[in-house]
């Protein structure tokens, strides 16, 4: 189903070329002055020059051919040349009424589906999220969703840090605590337990004890790079043990990501390509890309065009060891292999955007990936406090996420319960709904590149551009269906009319720029501009329903094309907010 702006520009490129000029002038725009008109064309000032008249003359031309048009109902040529449009009431609701009629409201999915992989999440193993794997996962998320709607295919990887100096030191410190662990006897040659010898609290606890105590005790930190290379070297105990980490760490994680509705396709890590790299390091010393330079194994990245220094992308560190680069560089390489993507996406924080830029210039020199294959790293700004700095507790910690959600939950509960009797289970389940979309809309309605405020006051308002202002809208509309039915009313059966009021018709006209908002969404990366569209359309339906008497309307048909419009309404914004990562309650 074409753009409804298709549409319009059509049929004015049509009336440019019957007035006898270049039908390209034709093109039509959203008008910068609403209140004078809802579109507008700009093509006769265009065409002043290389047709040597007056833009005016150009425009009082074109707006004589459109006379009969069934797009516009009126179409004023304005000095010194514009073209004021206001489209056909008719053709507003036969578009729209097409549009409830096809599959995906009239989107037009690919024909070619594209192949993708999305890294995100990134969160360490045996320690909990904070805030700052926030913005990676809901956005990422959102991402995917978009991706897989447009008709492509899409893989998300949670890309695990599971493999590094983390694990010999929470190894080192088990040592010390419970040096009878079978793991520890190099001369066990039995089977492991099945059950871990921690649980993920005890994990979560050992982890900064061992961190912090490292780099106070050069001996402690040496005896925990001993347990890292006995790991990464396949030694049978520290295997099984991290096996047991690994276990309990991401059935943790699971819980956690589930409360945010964020789902991961693979859970690989840096360890899934450990095995990868000695054949990676050989192929680009043979290949000539890879040279030593002070000791350590680097690739030259840089570029002619290059106006700032873009240092070496290092593969190897002088002691042989291999960096984030390193194990990047490998899963592009895995990843080339097992899915042929066409596009690699990565999420970060945005302040990482040098280091990709290494890694993608590596990965195309080096030939690991193909000259057509796309990579982008989305570069991520900071959720910060009111003070404007990163977001923390109030005691200055870093923020659980476990916490933060647990915040919002309580807060949506208490402004739920205020004023009214509700029973407590159906309000804690609502509250969680209702925060979800209050924590996820804050996010994703920001530009992702820009910081922004955390402000749990604006994110759980019922009023203004948030979630449950969204969310708010959703449930007024399934109430009125509701009320429909119950009144012996049939909503599937209900059928579209023609625009009767100015209010009905702007509702209508935003429902009809759904597939165009999407588009860009998807070209873009952009979940903001989801935000954009459902926070116009709630808008839109709102100023509506003030207007209209829908339930007491006299007249049965006029009442059925409303509900018709209601039920469209409803589906459009539960798709919306269903690729942005929440749902909507029955009622709030």
């Amino acid at each position: 189903m074409k753009k409804m702006l298709e549409l319009i520009s059509e049929e004015m490129k049509n009336a440019f070329e019957a007035a006898g000029y270049d039908r390209e002038l034709g093109k039509v725009t959203v008008s910068n002055r609403p209140d004078l008109c809802e579109y507008q064309c700009n093509g006769a000032m265009a065409g002043a020059k290389q047709y040597k008249k007056a833009p005016i003359m150009i425009a009082n031309d074109v707006a004589a051919k459109l006379g009969d048009s069934k797009v516009f109902s009126k179409v004023e040529a304005v000095a010194p040349g514009f073209l004021n449009l206001i489209l056909e009431p008719e053709f507003v609701g036969s578009y729209v009424k097409e549009m409830k009629d096809s599959s995906k409201f009239g989107l037009e999915e690919t024909d070619k589906p594209l192949e993708f992989v999305i890294d995100y999440g990134g969160p360490n193993v045996a320690k909990p999220l904070h805030v700052g794997h926030l913005r990676s996962a809901i956005i990422g998320e959102s991402i995917k969703r978009i991706v897989k709607f447009m008709g492509h295919h899409i893989i998300g990887d949670i890309h695990l840090g599971d493999w590094g100096q983390p694990m010999g030191l929470i190894m080192n410190e088990l040592k010390i605590r419970k040096p009878e662990l079978v793991y520890f006897d190099e001369s066990y040659t039995g089977e492991y337990p099945t059950e871990p010898p921690f649980t993920i609290s005890e994990l979560e606890e050992i982890y900064p004890f061992a961190s912090k105590r490292s780099k106070e005790d050069a001996e402690y930190k040496e005896n925990a790079m001993a347990c890292t290379y006995k790991l990464q070297s396949g030694v049978r105990g520290y295997r099984a043990l991290w096996n047991h980490i690994i276990a309990v760490s991401v059935t943790d994680l699971k819980k956690n990501y589930e409360k945010l509705h964020v789902d991961f396709d693979l859970w690989n890590g840096e360890s899934t390509v450990h095995d990868l790299i000695p054949g990676m390091v050989d192929y680009m010393k043979k290949e000539g890309y890879a040279y030593v330079s002070d000791g350590a194994l680097v690739v030259d990245v840089k570029e002619e065009t290059d106006t700032k220094e873009v240092p070496p992308c290092m593969i190897l560190k002088s002691d042989g060891a291999s960096l984030y680069n390193t194990t990047d560089l490998a899963t592009i390489m895995m990843r080339m292999e097992q899915n042929h993507p066409d596009e690699l996406i990565y999420l970060t924080d945005k302040r990482q955007e040098l280091y990709f830029e290494q890694v993608f210039r590596c990965a195309r020199k080096t030939k690991l990936v193909k000259p057509e294959t796309k990579l982008v790293h989305i570069g991520f700004g900071t959720m910060n406090g009111k003070d404007g700095k990163p977001f923390k507790t109030r005691e200055g910690g870093v923020m659980r996420l476990e916490n933060l959600i647990q915040e919002i939950n309580d807060e949506m509960f208490r402004k739920i319960t205020e004023n009214r009797e509700v029973e407590e289970s159906e309000a804690r389940k609502t509250a969680e709904i209702v925060a979800l979309s209050a924590l996820k809309y804050g996010d994703l309605s920001n530009q992702a590149s820009k910081d922004y405020i955390f402000d749990i006051d604006r994110f759980t308002s019922f009023e203004g551009d948030t979630g449950p202002y969204i969310l708010y809208t959703i449930v007024r509309i399934k109430s009125i269906l509701a009320k429909y039915r119950e009144n012996g009313g049939n909503t599937d059966t209900a059928v579209l009319q023609t625009p009767s009021s100015e209010s009905e018709k702007e509702l209508m006209m935003q429902l009809a720029t759904f597939n165009a908002s999407m588009e860009t969404a998807y070209e873009e990366l952009a979940p903001h501009k989801i935000c954009a569209y459902i926070y116009d359309l709630a808008n839109a339906f709102n100023h509506f329903y003030h207007e209209t008497k829908i339930l007491t309307e006299e007249d049965e048909i006029k009442k059925a094309g409303w509900i018709a419009l209601l039920v469209l309404t409803r589906d459009v914004l539960e798709t919306c907010i269903d690729l942005l990562g929440f749902e909507a309650p029955e009622r709030m």
